[in-house]
């Protein structure tokens, strides 16, 4: 397992768990939502983007395996 992959599973986690306590604020409101609740939902996003990133990487080492 390549470096890359182990870095883009680890982004979400890190994102949604790790970095809770620091983003634990409800004063700013970005888009109308509380800080922490624009953090989540922007995880979701972060969350996508990197699945669909390791989906497309594995997907090239298949097809070169073919």
């Amino acid at each position: 397992m390549s470096l890359v992959k182990i870095i883009l599973t680890l982004i979400p986690f890190i994102w949604t768990i790790g970095m809770i306590p620091f983003v634990n604020r409800v004063k700013p409101f970005v888009l109308g939502l509380p800080f922490l609740a624009f953090w989540l939902v922007a995880g979701i996003i972060v969350a996508f983007l990197c699945i669909k990133a390791l989906y497309t990487i594995d997907s090239k080492n298949n097809k070169e395996a073919d």
